[in-house]
């Protein structure tokens, strides 16, 4: 599946002012998601599985105890595309569960 072009900065900064607590590292867009407890952490990952899966875009995630952190970038791409912030408004929809 092709990839979409990566978007220009003022593109990704317009894009990244609806997605509160998301912001840009580089070339990924990263957030920090706190949770109750180690299984809510992980119930939470579980739940990125069905968006990562139908996008075949998948993020990298960091599990600390409680909290997850979630990178996107589009590797092939080099840097951030739509995709990535399609994802992120779906990572954000999985924390209502």
């Amino acid at each position: 599946m092709a990839r979409p072009a990566r978007l220009s900065d003022p593109e990704i900064e317009a894009r990244l002012a609806r997605l509160p607590g998301w912001t840009r590292a580089g070339n990924a867009i990263t957030r920090t998601f706190a949770f109750a407890g180690f299984p809510e952490a992980v119930d939470f990952i579980a739940r990125l599985v069905e968006p990562a899966e139908r996008m075949e875009h998948h993020p990298d995630i960091d599990l600390r105890y409680n909290k997850v952190i979630v990178t996107l970038s589009t590797h092939d791409q080099g840097g951030i595309t739509g995709y990535d912030l399609d994802l992120a408004a779906l990572v954000d929809g999985a924390v209502a569960g």
